[in-house]
C-alpha cells in the first residue's frame, strides 16, 4: 500500500497515526479490536483480535468457560499464535518498505509485539473486572499495558520514518 506524500491538514504519519486504516494501525485501534470492537483498518485488526482470543482462552476461559488447560489444547493454542503472528509479519514484509542504511534493528516483530498487546490487553480487562479498583495488580496490568501502546506507536512511527528496521525471521 502506497502512503501518499501529503494530505490536508498532516502529514501521512500523522493520518497512519490518529486511526485511519492503514498497514501500521496505532495502538488505539489495536486496542479496540483486542476488545472485540468493530474496526475498520485491514488484516493486522483482524489478526489482533483472534490473538487477544486466544489469550482469553489460554489465560482466563471464554463465554464463562474455564481457562483451557489441557496440554494438546495450549499447544494448538501456541501454534495458532504462531500462525497469526506470522501472517502479521508477512503482510508488513510485503507493505511497508525497510530502511537498511542508517536505520537500527528493532529486537522483535511486529507480529510479536502485537501478540503481547493483545495477551496484556486481555489481562487488564480481566483485572479490571474482577480487582477492586484499588488493587495494585490492577494498576500494574494497565501500566503496562500503556507502557505496551506507548512503544508500539513509536516503533510504528520510527518503522515509518526509516529510523528503525524490522526483524526478519
Amino acid at each position: 500500500m502506497a502512503v501518499p506524500d501529503a494530505l490536508p491538514g498532516g502529514t501521512a504519519m500523522q493520518t497512519m497515526m490518529s486511526g485511519m486504516p492503514g498497514v501500521l494501525p496505532s495502538s488505539d485501534l489495536l486496542l479496540r479490536a483486542c476488545r472485540g470492537h468493530r474496526v475498520i483498518g485491514g488484516p493486522l485488526l483482524w489478526f489482533a483480535r483472534d490473538l487477544a482470543v486466544l489469550h482469553e482462552r489460554r489465560l482466563i476461559g471464554r463465554g464463562g468457560a474455564e481457562p483451557d488447560n489441557d496440554p494438546a489444547t495450549l499447544v494448538e493454542i501456541d501454534r495458532r499464535r504462531t500462525e497469526l503472528i506470522m501472517a502479521i509479519d508477512d503482510c508488513i514484509s510485503r507493505s511497508v518498505p525497510q530502511h537498511r542504511l542508517g536505520a537500527t534493528l528493532h529486537t522483535e516483530t511486529i507480529g510479536s509485539v502485537i501478540d503481547r498487546i493483545a495477551e496484556a490487553s486481555v489481562r487488564a480487562h480481566h483485572a479490571l473486572m474482577t480487582l477492586d479498583a484499588n488493587d495494585d495488580i490492577l494498576h500494574a496490568a494497565w501500566h503496562h499495558l500503556a507502557e505496551l501502546a506507548d512503544a508500539y506507536d513509536d516503533l510504528i512511527t520510527d518503522v515509518l520514518a526509516g529510523r528503525r528496521r524490522l526483524p526478519s525471521w
